[in-house]
């Protein structure tokens, strides 16, 4: 009896997947921005993918994502069920908040996604395009205000290249930085500011829905199925791409490490999250290891000359 036991515990174990970890993810910025878009969307996949049973998201906002970050690593050390999403935007946040802890303080896993920067217009504007925008730009730079999200993130270097790149003194512009896309939306529909910048994928809805009139975006070359030209394009020369990366907490083993890669992996090789990019209109630019590493440390100092150029780091 013993023998026809323990084969049926061993056949049982043989058909049971490996054990799935409960996570919870943070996204350190308030609701409906890129980074708790990106929380959710991973939430939603991991559970229907059955790569975790359970993940939970919370939001705290601030600073660029700063306040998140500092929080994450203090409570976090060692807990291998605790991630974080951040990206570009964080990475020029803690620059230009001289944050005492950085990206360095946590366990980078994976760059996830890449967004390609809009720049809109309320539907009621009179500026019908980018070259109305950058006008109003060179006759009184602090006239035109520009709704994005936090200083030093990815939409205030978008305006600052682009105002450079048009011929007007970057540190001149008039940057309203909001700390969550729903507020930043808010003020665009508004007509509290003369434009925004944000993802494509953050102002699809309206822009279908007419609500806003998309100018430009910011890649390389024109978006397929997107009706509107590049910056560069447009006539200035701006190529921006933002990203999209998760990472999990400091002082974890190596073992941790590898059960959350693979976790991380499972979730990018998944049909959900194939769909899920789709639908969102984010690229898929997963990039894991030391590779990933190695890019993040480039990236770092690439944007600190960004912003040592356009005035915000000194």
């Amino acid at each position: 009896m013993k023998h026809a036991f323990l084969g049926v515990a061993l056949a049982v174990a043989l058909t049971v997947p490996a054990f799935a970890q409960d996570y919870t993810i943070m996204a350190p910025a308030n609701p409906g921005g890129g980074w708790d878009g990106t929380a959710r969307a991973m939430q939603e996949v991991m559970q229907a993918e059955g790569i975790s049973p359970s993940v939970e998201v919370i939001n705290v906002p601030g600073a660029g994502g700063t306040v998140g970050l500092a929080q994450f690593v203090a409570d976090s050390a060692g807990d291998p069920t605790k991630l974080i999403v951040g990206g570009y935007v964080m990475v020029g946040a803690i620059l230009t908040n001289a944050a005492p802890v950085t990206l360095k303080d946590v366990t980078p896993i994976a760059r996830l996604t890449g967004d390609t920067q809009a720049i809109v217009v309320p539907a009621a504007s009179d500026i019908q395009t980018l070259g109305d925008l950058v006008e109003k730009l060179k006759a009184d730079p602090g006239a035109v205000s520009w709704a994005g999200g936090s200083a030093g993130g990815t939409d205030h270097i978008t305006v600052g290249l682009l105002a450079k790149a048009a011929g007007v003194d970057p540190t001149k512009i008039n940057y309203v930085a909001f700390s969550g896309g729903g507020e930043a939306m808010a003020a665009i529909l508004g007509n509290q500011v003369t434009a925004g910048v944000s993802s494509v994928g953050e102002f699809a809805e309206q822009v279908k829905a007419g609500t806003m009139r998309l100018l430009a975006v910011s890649s390389a070359e024109r978006l397929a199925g997107i009706d509107a030209p590049t910056i560069k394009e447009a006539g200035f020369d701006v190529v921006v791409e933002n990203w999209r990366m998760v990472a999990a907490a400091p002082g974890l083993s190596a073992e941790q490490i590898a059960k959350i890669s693979a976790d991380i992996e499972k979730l990018n090789a998944s049909a959900g999250w194939t769909k899920m990019l789709a639908d969102r209109g984010w690229t898929n630019t997963y990039l894991a290891g030391d590779a990933f590493a190695a890019q993040l440390d480039a990236d770092i100092a690439a944007t600190e000359a960004v912003l040592r150029d356009i005035g915000l780091v000194q």
